[in-house]
């Protein structure tokens, strides 16, 4: 039996705040005015790739392991045709394929689970332990959490071995060593030995308030992943300095979703001719994320995609149109 079946509490949080999207795109126009040098891309879904991204999808019984990842296509036929929107795009036009994929279940989620939702933003989030288990800060993976990753492991594998998948260009994951685990137990095997997993700073979950949300040092992060082909940004602090008893805000964690979304697009720009470097596009058109519930809620606004649930260990594909204003 699958470990990767969303919960009430899943749909509930994949669908709250109906009011976002509508802040967000208020906010970010703001900011544009503000500063026009920054966030140059915007974002939108593209359908007809998967049925993630059909409303009739229900997505509370989806089960993309059962689903052939939700795909509407042949792999041979997504990577045809994401190339073909690459290779034929305006100038200021690229296409990517993003997964998003959300941390198996951490001792954090445990407590959730065992004290309920109410009590765990009464007392338990801003607390290490409950005398039994130490969730907090930067909390491990439960063996539910394990095994959630080593299924998806096993669904990537059948993908590229026997629907011949393609295999991500960029792997990128969030410094909470719970997603960072679910990363390279997923991958394990399926990634180049060449290619290494970046820890994105503005990948993590929402900042602030819930202690298990505080991240480890740059220190303990490079010596607990670095032997398994992870590296920190060339920015990323040693200390957790962003970290504070206020909880960020959905739009803010939206913007800070966007600044990496500017920066994964922007590295296909070739800035000496102003245009695209379609064969930097065609090359990095699919993408891996690691991240978090909140994260992938907000990479769904950013990207325009329909609400979508992710249980614990889960993960959306979306296809991606970028455009540089």
């Amino acid at each position: 039996m699958s470990l990767l079946i969303p919960s009430e509490c899943d749909f509930e949080d994949a669908h709250e705040n109906p009011q976002t999207e509508i802040l967000y795109r208020e906010a970010l126009e703001q900011l544009r005015q503000n500063n026009p040098h920054e966030f140059k891309w915007d974002f939108e879904t593209v359908p007809g790739f998967f049925v993630q991204a059909d409303e009739a999808t229900d997505d509370l019984a989806f089960r993309y392991t059962d689903s052939q990842m939700g795909r509407k296509l042949e792999w041979n036929q997504i990577s045809a045709k994401l190339a073909e929107l690459n290779e034929n795009a305006e100038p200021n036009v690229s296409y990517k394929l993003i997964i998003c994929a959300r941390h198996g279940q951490g001792f954090h989620n445990y407590i959730v689970d065992k004290y309920g939702v109410p009590a765990w933003n009464e007392k338990w989030r801003t607390l290490t332990t409950d005398g039994e288990v130490t969730y907090a800060p930067d909390p491990m993976l439960t063996d539910i959490g394990l095994k959630q990753a080593q299924e998806n492991h096993m669904a990537w594998e059948k993908e590229v071995l026997q629907h011949s998948a393609p295999l991500p260009s960029k792997y990128y994951a969030s410094p909470l060593q719970r997603s960072c685990w679910t990363h390279k137990i997923t991958w394990d095997g399926l990634k180049p030995a060449e290619k290494k997993t970046v820890i994105v700073e503005n990948l993590r979950e929402t900042i602030g308030g819930n202690l298990c949300d505080k991240r480890s040092t740059r220190t303990e992060i490079e010596q607990r992943f670095g032997p398994h082909g992870f590296q920190c940004e060339p920015s990323f602090a040693e200390e957790d300095s962003l970290f504070s008893p206020r909880r960020e805000t959905d739009v803010e964690h939206a913007v800070r979703i966007n600044r990496f979304c500017q920066q994964l697009f922007a590295d296909d720009w070739d800035v000496s001719t102003g245009v695209v470097d379609k064969a930097k596009a065609v090359e990095h058109s699919f993408i891996s994320t690691t991240t978090h519930a909140g994260s992938i809620r907000l990479f769904i606004v950013v990207f325009g995609h329909r609400r979508f649930t992710i249980s614990t260990g889960g993960m959306i594909p979306i296809v991606v149109k970028g455009t540089r204003l």
